[in-house]
């Protein structure tokens, strides 16, 4: 029996999913209320989840659905897991909150399993990671200045990349659409087309501080670095004196077949960001710096009240612990495989309305020949849940835990929705 097959929660078949039930069903007056006092800044699928298993989750109504989009490539170890629930349990019972002003053990402890298995010897801890990507910006500025050099405070990014939504990191991010309506924009941010090498050399000048890249662009349609970039913005930042910074929001933890995406390009960041699968679901985002990088964020000059948080940090203990496995890794790898396998079997046969299927590990994107919302929506109503990555682009980013044959089940679906009547 396979390594990870001991991890993966059992699930029952999937039963039918009864038709939708009237407004004063739960889900609808839960919905109801939401409407009345949220502010109304997500475009929500109209259910109400109460409970999940492994790669299953329930709504109020009592629908059971295959979840293929885990969080948005967060929930890495799947819905409850066990060993999560037990250790997240005893640490909420012994001790949950005591702030950044006392050392804790479980956030010295991920602390030192993060910087090993990164290379990266210093960590912070923060919330998000929009927050860890503040950390990497501020950071680079004031390396700029302890080195004499104030004048380099320009970070250059890439278009249709995400960086996250405060106000700079939304402007880090490449997609006009997340900025519009919050100008005017900090200064110091450029934009380069991805994967082209030529043109962050035009754009690299006396102003430039670092560079920072994500490994896949997620929320940019599922796309890949093309082979080599990575390596060479490294030699060009080595040649212009400048900071290699990598967002691992959302290709870290393993999603990409190994625990950090920049490990696929033989190469060390200067420093990297992380989030989403780091807790299974639980708040925490952290960055991760060289030595010589760190000694610029001495005491008092960046924090977080709630950053390491010990239930967080408990949870992301074991997440760490289970994901280092090479089997689990190995186990993302082949799963990754044998998911674009189908989904490119399913190109194969509606190659009108299949456009790419492209990704890497657990993180594989589904461009189409239409806008996808409808899609998701028959999806879900069929009992599958996935999101867009961009107008056109389906996302799969499912539970590692996830088994092959969830996976066909989800493909069937798609490719249910997908084929003409």
């Amino acid at each position: 029996m396979r390594g990870t097959d001991l991890q993966t929660p059992k699930t029952d078949p999937t039963p039918a999913i009864p038709a939708p039930t009237s407004s004063q069903a739960p889900s609808g007056a839960w919905i109801d209320k939401a409407k009345a006092h949220l502010l109304q800044n997500y475009k929500q699928q109209p259910i109400v989840l109460v409970r999940g298993r492994g790669s299953r989750v329930w709504d109020a109504d009592g629908r059971q659905y295959l979840d293929l989009l885990g969080g948005i490539a967060t929930c890495a170890l799947g819905h409850c897991h066990p060993e999560l629930v037990a250790a997240v349990k005893a640490q909420v019972e012994t001790l949950w909150h005591v702030s950044n002003a006392f050392y804790s053990e479980p956030q010295i402890e991920l602390a030192a399993q993060l910087t090993a298995l990164s290379g990266l010897p210093r960590a912070f801890f923060c919330n998000s990671g929009a927050e860890a990507n503040e950390a990497l910006i501020k950071l680079a500025r004031r390396v700029m200045k302890d080195r004499g050099t104030p004048e380099r405070f320009e970070v250059l990014t890439f278009e249709n990349s995400f960086h996250g939504r405060t106000l700079a990191t939304v402007t880090a991010t490449g997609q006009s659409k997340y900025q519009k309506g919050f100008e005017p924009l900090p200064a110091g941010f450029l934009h380069a087309p991805y994967g082209d090498l030529e043109a962050v050399r035009q754009k690299v000048g006396p102003q430039t501080a670092a560079i920072l890249v994500e490994p896949v662009q997620g929320e940019g349609g599922v796309r890949a670095a093309p082979p080599g970039f990575l390596k060479a913005l490294r030699a060009l930042c080595d040649e212009q004196g400048i900071l290699l910074l990598v967002d691992e929001v959302q290709t870290g933890m393993g999603r990409t077949g190994k625990l950090f995406a920049f490990q696929h390009d033989g190469i060390q960041p200067d420093a990297i960001s992380l989030a989403k699968a780091l807790g299974n679901g639980l708040p925490i985002g952290a960055m991760l710096c060289s030595e010589a990088l760190g000694k610029s964020l001495p005491s008092g000059t960046h924090g977080s009240t709630f950053g390491g948080n010990l239930v967080s940090a408990t949870a992301a203990n074991v997440v760490v612990r289970l994901i280092r496995e090479p089997q689990m890794l190995r186990e993302v790898t082949e799963k990754g495989e044998y998911l674009m396998v189908r989904g490119r079997e399913l190109q194969a046969r509606l190659p009108t309305i299949v456009q790419d299927v492209r990704g890497r590990g657990l993180l594989i994107g589904v461009e189409l020949n239409q806008e996808v919302a409808p899609i998701i929506t028959r999806c879900r109503e069929q009992g599958l849940l996935l999101n867009a990555a961009g107008d056109k682009t389906l996302r799969f980013a499912p539970a590692f835990t996830v088994t092959r044959e969830e996976l066909d089940e989800g493909m069937r679906i798609l490719e249910r929705v997908l084929t003409p009547a």
